[in-house]
């Protein structure tokens, strides 16, 4: 009896013993399985992306005609008719207005008259001068009166060509009692009513020309360089995902007293029919020759002594540590040339307790 009791003792602490070693290996392997399964690190990332060092700038702009001519009469008058209205596109040669031609007509007719009486006051001095030289010839008369004769006969000479251009100027004047447009445009003003007695040059109709479109900006004295070097561009509001190059024309040589910024004008030549005088566009510039840079969280950052480094993460949720080339060092942030791709996820934080063999998912928060 006394040996089964003791038999039976051991066998039960040799049970017991195997059940605890295999509690242990289960929690083993339990543990093993759940580090490779289980959770991983939780972490924030930053997406890396490149840009120009020095940002585009954009400014609000407007579209106006390069020429815009101020158009005149070139003779005074009592205007007839206004034949355009404002917006009206006209083409070169096209009646803009007319002046009352009464007044030109007797002018023209006045000069006509005159051409008349001066062709007949040539042909009898000139008649004249004939016969004096003839008389000269033979000697039945004196040099002083062939000398008067021929002056008389200059001086006809000089009242007929007198005439003849008077009576150019008065058809000229004639003609220009119609106002024409000189180049295809568009009519952005009229200044004058019929009725209205207007002076010579005085401005009647404004015409923009439709050869070349340009867009006018205000620059602040700080971007003057870049708008003289870099690239422009211009995109409409009405038509945004549209783009056209732009080329500075003109900038203005002073800065603006109210505003302190400069006048700029900048061509299009790429501008068509959508682009429309009086519209409001959006002038970007940048610098071509600008470095590309990204920025990212200074705490992003690894260093120990080496070369500087990032730990980008996969799509696995694996970490990888890539060297970096660093550029400058902000208040927050750091700025790299190159070392990590475009859109790469790089961790934003606790960089210096990352392991690189760990696992990590991205989360947009870290709760504690």
């Amino acid at each position: 009896m006394l040996v089964q009791s003791i038999l039976s003792s051991y066998s039960r602490l040799l049970v017991g013993a195997l059940l605890a070693l295999l509690a242990v290996f289960l929690a083993g392997c339990y543990e093993t399985v759940a580090e490779k399964v289980g959770p991983s690190r939780p972490v924030l990332v930053a997406t890396a992306h490149y840009e120009a060092e020095q940002p585009e700038r954009s400014f609000v702009g407007t579209i106006r005609p390069r020429v815009e001519a101020d158009m005149g009469f070139r003779v005074p008058g009592k205007v007839a008719k206004r034949l355009v209205e404002v917006g009206q596109t006209v083409d070169v040669g096209q009646p803009l207005a007319t002046l009352d031609e009464v007044d030109l007509k007797l002018q023209a007719e006045q000069a006509e008259a005159e051409f008349s009486a001066a062709t007949g006051v040539l042909a009898q001095a000139g008649a004249a001068e004939q016969r004096a030289k003839n008389l000269r010839a033979k000697g039945w008369t004196t040099d002083a009166q062939f000398d008067q004769s021929r002056a008389a006969a200059d001086e006809a000479r000089a009242r007929l060509n007198r005439a003849e251009r008077s009576v150019n100027l008065t058809k000229n004047s004639l003609s220009y009692a119609t106002l024409v447009a000189d180049s295809r445009g568009v009519v952005t003003a009229t200044l004058i009513e019929p009725g209205q007695v207007v002076a010579s040059g005085q401005t009647a109709i404004r015409v923009a020309r439709f050869a070349e479109k340009e867009a006018v900006v205000a620059i602040p004295e700080t971007l003057v360089g870049r708008a003289k070097d870099g690239t422009a561009s211009v995109t409409l509001w009405s038509e945004p995902n549209r783009k056209y190059a732009a080329k500075l024309r003109e900038i203005a040589p002073a800065a603006d007293p109210a505003t302190r910024t400069y006048l700029a004008k900048f061509s299009l030549p790429e501008a068509d029919d959508k682009v429309s005088l009086g519209m409001t566009a959006t002038l970007t510039l940048s610098d071509p020759a600008t470095q590309r840079v990204a920025r990212l969280p200074l705490s992003a950052l690894f260093n120990e002594g080496g070369n500087p480094s990032l730990y980008v993460v996969d799509d696995h949720g694996d970490v990888t540590q890539r060297p970096v080339a660093v550029k400058a060092y902000e208040s927050n942030d750091v700025v790299i040339t190159g070392g990590v791709d475009e859109g790469a996820k790089v961790v934003a934080l606790g960089v210096q307790k990352l392991d690189a063999a760990q696992k990590v998912r991205v989360v947009s928060s870290l709760s504690f």
